[in-house]
């Protein structure tokens, strides 16, 4: 049998994302758990690979069925115009916000219509994709649309290694995600921590049966998944005197969540449950607002994260950093956060 498909969409071909592909392509990974190829535009492909030097041959296809996993070829599946192979290095702009739309439209349409597993997104600059006249707060959000679903969430996932001491690794679930610090009090309430804390059991019960190895050796493959909820007031806040949003709506969530058969516990100061849980006390953690999430998992492990959306009738993953133009096209991009993304859409599709 053919290993299934995995469409990794260029993103915007301003940033990093057309080199961490092509860095990333020589890594036995990518293709032990599928058959990968890239959505885009061919002649920024093949940019990045003369910018790294590497023995690859960019190659045009017409369809999933094409790709052959091959360390030496690089399969394009074409989208979008030719604007996109003039778009500036490390600019914002429009021609670039809408080569990173049209490559994620066809792969997210392959992905619905079953031609493709699991779709992998390289990074878009959510300035350029606005001027392209697509308001959307990134990814997420778009693909949520795109699929129909409304009970979404962005999960941050780092994998089992000598920092993240859990065996099937660490999730973070993000309560509220793109948005003003402000207007993240508005927006949570206690059916939305519920319905986070039932998406992240849901993956995470997918992801350890992924590692059932691993987690039957640690004695917990027949467990649910452990979720710690964050508080999102200082020291969960101490008895009401930093606010009432853990005794209002937090802990009434952990309550409700308990009486539907899951494993939460909280809420807890974020600062004590991240080290708890990097030492393996809970598999998944559930955060209030985004910076409360990410911030601590990329101390964990910036490399190495991958972003997963959660609620999707597909299966998504990315990198966990932007389009860094800072770094983007001088052969510094770091390819580790790809290579995990395709491993973990790769594992999460075959769970499916």
């Amino acid at each position: 049998m053919l290993a299934p498909c995995i469409a990794i969409t260029m993103g915007d071909p301003s940033g990093v994302g057309p080199e961490t592909i092509v860095g990333a392509w020589s890594d036995p990974e990518i293709r032990r758990v599928g058959r990968p190829f890239v959505v885009g535009h061919p002649a920024v492909i093949r940019r990045a690979v003369e910018l790294l030097c590497l023995p690859l041959e960019v190659v045009e296809i017409e369809s999933p069925s094409e790709a052959a996993a091959n360390c030496r070829l690089v399969p394009v599946l074409r989208s979008g115009s030719d604007e996109a192979a003039l778009v500036p290095p490390c600019a914002i702009d429009p021609r670039g916000g809408q080569a990173a739309y049209d490559a994620l439209l066809l792969a997210a349409r392959m992905a619905l219509a079953g031609e493709v597993a699991a779709i992998v997104t390289a990074p878009l600059h959510k300035a350029a994709l606005w001027q392209a006249g697509h308001p959307y707060p990134g990814h997420t959000e778009l693909l949520a649309e795109l699929c129909g679903v409304r009970d979404f969430a962005m999960m941050l996932y780092l994998g089992h290694d000598a920092q993240i001491r859990g065996p099937s690794g660490l999730a973070v679930v993000h309560v509220t995600l793109h948005m003003a610090l402000r207007e993240v009090f508005e927006h949570l309430s206690i059916a939305e921590i519920v319905a986070k804390a039932q998406l992240a059991d849901r993956v995470m019960r997918r992801l350890m049966r992924g590692t059932v190895g691993e987690a039957a050796a640690a004695g917990t493959s027949n467990s649910r998944p452990r979720i710690g909820v964050c508080a999102l007031n200082p020291h969960a806040g101490e008895e009401g005197l930093f606010g009432d949003e853990e005794t209002r709506l937090i802990l009434p969530a952990v309550v409700q969540a308990q009486a539907a058969g899951l494993d939460v516990q909280g809420p807890f100061p974020t600062d004590t449950l991240m080290v708890r849980a990097r030492d393996g006390q809970f598999d998944a953690i559930v955060a209030m607002y985004h910076d409360q999430g990410h911030i601590a998992l990329k101390l964990l492990g910036m490399h190495r994260a991958v972003n997963v959306t959660l609620g999707l009738p597909i299966v998504r993953t990315s990198v966990a950093h932007g389009t860094a133009f800072d770094l983007a096209w001088q052969g510094r991009a770091e390819t580790s956060s790809m290579v995990e993304a395709v491993r973990v859409a790769g594992l999460l599709a075959q769970q499916r």
